[in-house]
């Protein structure tokens, strides 16, 4: 039966960007926290140089030379972003746009000279073909399992295990490094294990499902968990299962639509966080526009309250609380004052009495306030 599961091609190649996305998942909330989320782009574009550099070294493009090579490649691009920026000559994005350009492109002109005759392709390294990842086989506890869910897997663990042991620490670090830092948590060293692992998982998945989709399950399924959620262990677990469900719809529509199946994954990614940039319950565009509508109708009806408070027991008063008063002296449109007659009456602060508009105990209470706080 474990033969047959890692014989199966559908399988694997879900099984694959599923790894892919539980890593990117798991290291990606604490990156999108700290606001590190587009180092995952440097990073994924600057591991080109080390594969190259490790290929002309030692012969090999694939193993844990190759690994530990590539992701030191991603290190030395944090080190040299991070130092730029803390010369205060540039900000953290220019920096970024300076240091991984530069290095992609270094690597990728000695791809152009020395590998010209290498399997090592610049297109595999940001593309990959997930849809391959069943041809290349290595024998793991007698089971010929693909090489790209055997290292895929193997990094998870270290990820799962990174996590698991500093879990308090980097949950300080992220919110407040300051305080991790007066702890003795070494948030610095946190962090840059952090994008070690990063970089590790990187150099796993680019030639499997290449830096696109990796870069895009770092930072879509967390960015889309931090609109829906406020503790981080709920943002990490949503941010997991939008990853696995991303995977698992990407690739049934990308064999209906006969499309590139890491480009649908991505792509099934983008709608997630797009659905709740639109409907996240607190944070969501919907939301927000309520939220500001309420606070505008509370406006209002804290205006309606002093223009009835500075009429109060006065000769005109009962021509000043009708509607069309209303829309000469506060220049509302009919709408806007219905709208803010409901609110206030609503909140309790006026009623209509004898088919005038009156002020009720919260209301003068209200208009003390506001009158109050007036120089």
């Amino acid at each position: 039966m474990i033969d047959a599961f890692f014989a199966s091609i559908p399988a694997m190649i879900l099984l694959t960007g599923i790894l892919v996305g539980l890593s990117g998942a798991v290291l990606g909330t604490f990156l999108v926290l700290r606001g590190n989320a587009m180092l995952t782009d440097a990073i994924s574009h600057s591991i080109v140089l080390g594969v190259i550099t490790v290929w002309l070294a030692t012969g090999h493009l694939s193993g844990p030379v190759q690994l530990i090579g590539a992701a030191l490649t991603g290190v030395l691009t944090v080190i040299l972003t991070e130092a730029l920026a803390r010369s205060r000559l540039v900000r953290m994005d220019a920096a970024i746009g300076l240091v991984f350009p530069a290095m992609f492109a270094a690597g990728v002109l000695l791809i152009s000279v020395h590998a010209r005759d290498v399997h090592l392709h610049v297109d595999s390294v940001l593309l990959g073909e997930i849809g391959f990842v069943w041809l290349n086989i290595v024998t793991v506890a007698g089971h010929p399992v693909p090489v790209a869910v055997a290292t895929l897997g193997a990094v998870l663990a270290m990820n799962l295990a990174f996590v698991l042991a500093f879990w308090k620490e980097l949950k300080l670090a992220s919110f407040d490094p300051g305080l991790a830092a007066a702890l003795g948590f070494l948030p610095g060293v946190l962090h840059y294990g952090v994008l070690t692992l990063t970089s590790v998982t990187a150099v796993a998945a680019f030639d499997a499902v290449g830096a696109i989709l990796f870069i895009a399950f770092v930072i879509v399924p967390p960015a889309t968990a931090f609109l829906l959620c406020r503790r981080l262990w709920s943002m990490m677990a949503v941010a997991v299962l939008l990853a696995v469900a991303s995977c698992l719809a990407g690739y049934a529509l990308a064999l209906r639509w006969n499309v590139s199946i890491a480009g649908m994954m991505a792509s099934m990614a983008g709608l997630w966080f797009v659905l709740a940039l639109i409907a996240a319950p607190d944070r969501g565009l919907v939301a927000q526009a309520l939220r500001r509508r309420g606070q505008r109708m509370d406006h209002d009806s804290r205006a309606l309250v002093a223009h009835l408070f500075t009429h109060r027991d006065s000769p005109d008063m009962a021509e000043e609380s009708t509607l069309r008063t209303l829309t000469d002296n506060l220049g509302w449109s009919a709408p806007r004052a219905r709208a803010a007659i409901l609110r206030a009456h609503d909140r309790g602060l006026v009623t209509r009495r004898d088919g005038l508009l009156t002020l009720r105990r919260k209301g003068l209470a209200e208009a003390e306030a506001i009158f109050g706080r007036m120089p």
